[in-house]
């Protein structure tokens, strides 16, 4: 990739930013502040100041000793996101991203979310530095995840149910792109994932790069090595690309993104461009995006960040999907065996390991990247359980 492709935010032949002029101009600006600021000693003092002491990292790489003798082979860590305040990995780009809106100046913060883990990171940063806060969210997605509707509402924030298309994850982006069209002047889009057009992808990296940063220095101190690979599951693509970032350039560890089985973005996808970037895309046979389902609300996607779609291409990452059942299964083992209830976003890398792990010798090491707790499902899986 040239010098000039990458300043575009391209990843290969993926992402850049196809959007109407007048936003161009304000992600030009946004980039334009991000580049300002992300090396900036005084920003990232204070930005380290909150995760340390507001989000309460560095969080655990935690040796799961139970599922490790259970399923026989490689050792099995989980990187433990699901202790964040607010319980998932989504509050390290938040805290970035937010700090950077007060620098701006903003005072109206929207987002979009799925499984709500974002919305509630966003409406919780709001409350902290009292922005305005509005969150769009599928009117699916708002039923299936009711409790974290009502956190969001607790927090201070307007959650906007979206009742065209599907009602999911894309119709929210599709609403909160609109408002920021329209109230480009005094609005930050607070975009939760590794998606969109340039630079919010490269800003969410860089956020959520923290993940590797330390579970690399941790496996370090632990076994002294690299691990053979790390696992985290793929929606838009932001707790995985954290999780790889400091390996993509150690060829030894395998990159591993586990996706839904009915949203295989990754697998099945072609190159088009959705929500102004490209990237691979699950299209009909009208060339629109095609309906996805999870049963995890933060994977129900029907494209996926550009540097996922760059390093499937050229073969860095390998990306697999599982089943709805081996999720539920996952779900249950992680909870029986080890005390910890994952979300089901991260059952699905969990379900992955489940295959993978035999089939590694003893002296081998996995990291699974467990970017939420699953709080959030519970109530979702007793009804799943108990038809």
């Amino acid at each position: 990739m040239n010098q000039e492709m990458a300043e575009r935010g391209y990843f290969g032949e993926f992402g850049g930013s196809f959007v109407p002029p007048e936003l161009q101009e304000v992600l030009d600006h946004l980039e334009a502040q991000f580049l300002k600021y992300k090396d900036d000693p005084e920003f990232n003092e204070e930005y380290r100041y909150y995760l340390r002491e507001y989000v309460g990292r560095e969080n655990p790489l935690t040796f799961a000793k139970q599922l490790t003798e259970k399923w026989g082979g490689a050792k099995i860590y989980l990187k433990r996101e699901d202790l964040n305040h607010t319980g998932a990995h989504k509050i390290n780009n938040v805290i970035g991203q937010i700090l950077l809106a007060k620098r701006m100046g903003a005072k109206r913060v929207i987002a979009e979310t799925g499984a709500g883990q974002h919305g509630v990171a966003t409406a919780t940063a709001c409350a902290m530095f009292g922005m305005d806060c509005i969150i769009y969210m599928g009117a699916e997605d708002t039923r299936r995840q009711a409790l974290n509707v009502f956190r969001m509402e607790l927090l201070g924030a307007k959650v906007v149910p979206v009742e065209k298309g599907q009602g999911r994850l894309k119709d929210a982006v599709d609403e909160a792109l609109n408002d920021l069209i329209a109230n480009y002047r005094n609005t930050f889009y607070l975009l939760g994932s590794a998606v969109g057009p340039h630079p919010f992808p490269t800003m969410v990296k860089h956020f959520q790069a923290v993940i590797s940063e330390e579970s690399k220095r941790q496996i370090f101190e632990k076994e002294g090595r690299l691990p053979d690979a790390v696992l985290a599951c793929v929606g838009g693509g932001s707790n995985a690309i954290g999780a790889f970032a400091h390996y993509i350039d150690e060829p030894s560890v395998r990159l591993i993104g586990v996706e839904p089985d009915q949203a295989p973005s990754l697998t099945e996808g072609v190159p088009s461009v959705l929500h102004g970037f490209k990237c691979l895309v699950l299209l009909d046979e009208q060339g629109n995006p095609k309906p996805t389902y999870s049963i995890a609300a933060g994977l129900d996607y029907p494209g996926i960040g550009p540097e996922h779609s760059n390093m499937k291409v050229n073969g860095r990452a390998e990306y697999v999907t599982v089943t709805n059942e081996e999720v539920l299964e996952a779900f249950q083992e992680l909870s029986r065996t080890e005390g910890i209830i994952p979300a089901l976003e991260s059952s699905h890398a969990v379900a992955y390991a489940k295959k993978l792990a035999p089939t590694l010798d003893k002296d081998k090491i996995l990291i699974i990247n467990l970017s939420g707790r699953g709080d959030k499902d519970v109530e979702q899986v007793f009804h799943m359980l108990h038809k």
